[in-house]
């Protein structure tokens, strides 16, 4: 297998890197830059069209996008740790929270980032900064209701580390770099925070 990565910040291709991490697994890479584009070079987009990272190619040629799904084929080879729950509840814990994470906090962090930051304004045209700021409010009642969850587990779906709690430290660790950064009165939050990030497999 063949893992295409991209380096921090992008939080995406990190979600698999922390993962692989947390599982003990080595996966040869290629790393693209998305500054230089490369991601969106003909010979990657011919074997990729959306053109987005991380992707993984397999053995056989066929290739896998999106960092959850890559990641839950590797759960599905590579069971323990679990990361993805262990029984139907905590299966489904782990999908309900990554959800509310992806539906909530990282989608009105991307839409800052996209509508915002200078950065993007080369590729989202046109920027529309008002709708993009729009969504500060949201991303920061986002953090609000997921403190107010880590005040009663110490991790998102319970006692475990779980996908759920990597897809919320990327998201975090993104925001901060992009200006959103955890309001100081989310104790809970800000404590799970330097928790995880003290697990070694966070510096992936």
């Amino acid at each position: 297998m063949l893992l295409y990565d991209a380096p921090n910040p992008a939080p995406n291709p990190r979600r698999v890197r922390i993962f692989l991490a947390e599982k003990g697994i080595k996966i040869p890479t290629s790393e693209l830059s998305i500054i230089k584009g490369e991601h969106k070079a003909p010979e990657f987009t011919a074997k990729y069209p959306q053109g987005q990272l991380p992707v993984l190619e397999l053995d056989d040629g066929r290739i896998l996008g999106e960092s959850i799904s890559i990641c839950r084929y590797v759960e599905a080879l590579h069971p323990a740790p679990a990361l993805f729950g262990t029984d139907a509840l905590s299966i489904a814990e782990v999908d309900m929270w990554l959800r509310r994470v992806e539906f909530t906090l990282m989608n009105a962090v991307g839409q800052i980032w996209a509508h915002t930051h200078p950065f993007t304004a080369r590729v989202v045209v046109p920027q529309y900064t008002e709708f993009g700021e729009s969504n500060r409010p949201k991303a920061l009642a986002a953090m609000t209701r997921i403190d107010e969850a880590l005040q009663l587990a110490p991790f998102l779906a319970g006692d475990a580390y779980s996908m759920a709690d990597i897809t919320l430290l990327t998201t975090l660790d993104f925001a901060a770099f992009i200006g959103v950064a955890m309001p100081e009165e989310l104790t809970a939050l800000s404590d799970w925070h330097r928790r995880v990030s003290a697990r070694p497999s966070a510096s992936a």
